[in-house]
């Protein structure tokens, strides 16, 4: 029992209290019931513990499960154990919108999600995703520093928490064939994200039947044959251990993937403000710190590829890969697949960087 706590269970159990009634004054000692719920009232309430369990298909040992459970760690030490998260990574809980449909539900509190699974609660979030729009990572930085928070502020309208978005590199296509042309890249068995609608109208724009797998499924895939193409950035390769199936990469940068943390923010209201504070100032410096390490880290995985045997060739056709897949994105936008207000921000935080506006 606290000094707080101590000193008004001696004074009230005592048990004097003063009652006027016209001119009398009765005194008199308070029963048990009566004394615990006047505590009760008078004491500040103590915040319930909250365990968020967060599910996402990255595996677990990578870094990005290392920095989010130390995170989870320093959260949980410094509100004194008030916070804590329980994860299920490598998919244990199912893709990205197996996991969004179980937090509508009730059955998580949040997940690891990349952007393009962000499409159904803001679609939006998927922009940077689209593919060949990024030429470099100038363009990425020049773009994410006016634009990432528009886009966490659009996640945390429509119910969600965010920490930041956190890259995990470019995507190249990948196959155990060489890809040196597009007619290449037409004869093989290309896997997309299962729901993927902007990888589906890209690679059919670029008269390719794509198969649609869920992420679990696609390294049994490349063994059985049922696939042999995929698209993945270097470290998302080895993470996933695809590398080990493909000989060949198609050295131009197909497009930019980035990923974050939600929580749903009816679960994170349930926190005092100052856990709230540190919640958000941790796990923000958690993604923070990926985002610079996750550039670094695919500088190495590109290296350790190019040791393990895998030939590296830009395709001698690159304008005929792009050919036809900015009408499809174009139509996309009239779907309304991501916002066409959203589309032009972005293009014209590009066209000022490379014509120097």
């Amino acid at each position: 029992m606290d000094r707080i706590t101590a000193l008004l269970a001696g004074r009230i159990g005592a048990g004097v209290i003063r009652h006027v009634r016209g001119t009398a004054i009765f005194q008199r000692s308070l029963p048990a019931k009566t004394f615990a719920l006047l505590l009760a009232f008078l004491l500040p309430p103590v915040a319930a513990a909250e365990t968020f369990k967060i599910a996402t298909i990255l595996p677990d040992g990578t870094r990005w499960m290392e920095a989010m459970r130390g995170g989870a760690e320093e959260i949980a030490k410094r509100t004194d154990g008030r916070v804590k998260f329980r994860f299920y990574p490598g998919g244990v809980m199912g893709n990205d919108q197996t996991v969004l449909r179980k937090i509508k539900l009730g059955q998580l509190h949040g997940g690891a999600i990349t952007g393009g699974g962000l499409a159904s609660v803001y679609p939006d979030a998927q922009i940077y995703g689209l593919p060949f729009l990024f030429a470099n990572l100038d363009e990425v930085d020049h773009v994410r520093a006016r634009m990432d928070a528009v886009l966490l502020k659009g996640i945390e309208q429509q119910g969600f928490v965010s920490f930041g978005f956190s890259e995990a590199g470019f995507a190249y296509f990948m196959s155990d064939d060489p890809l040196s042309t597009v007619d290449d890249l037409r004869r093989q068995k290309v896997w997309i994200p299962d729901g993927d609608e902007i990888s589906r109208a890209t690679l059919e724009a670029m008269q390719i039947a794509p198969i649609s797998l869920p992420l679990t499924d696609v390294l049994a895939g490349l063994e059985t044959g049922l696939i042999d193409t995929v698209a993945a950035s270097p470290i998302g390769a080895i993470a996933l251990q695809w590398h080990s199936r493909v000989r060949h990469l198609a050295d131009l940068p197909l497009m930019y993937i980035y990923g974050t943390m939600i929580l749903d923010q009816r679960r994170f209201a349930r926190l005092t403000p100052a856990d709230q504070a540190i919640t958000r100032e941790v796990m923000g410096r958690v993604f923070e710190t990926l985002n610079a390490e996750n550039r670094v880290a695919n500088r190495q995985a590109r290296e350790a590829l190019a040791e393990q045997g895998i030939a590296f060739a830009a395709p001698t056709d690159a304008e005929a890969w792009v050919t036809g897949v900015n009408a499809a994105i174009e139509d996309l936008g009239r779907k309304g697949v991501f916002t066409t207000d959203r589309m032009n921000e972005l293009r014209i935080h590009l066209d000022r960087l490379r014509h120097g506006g």
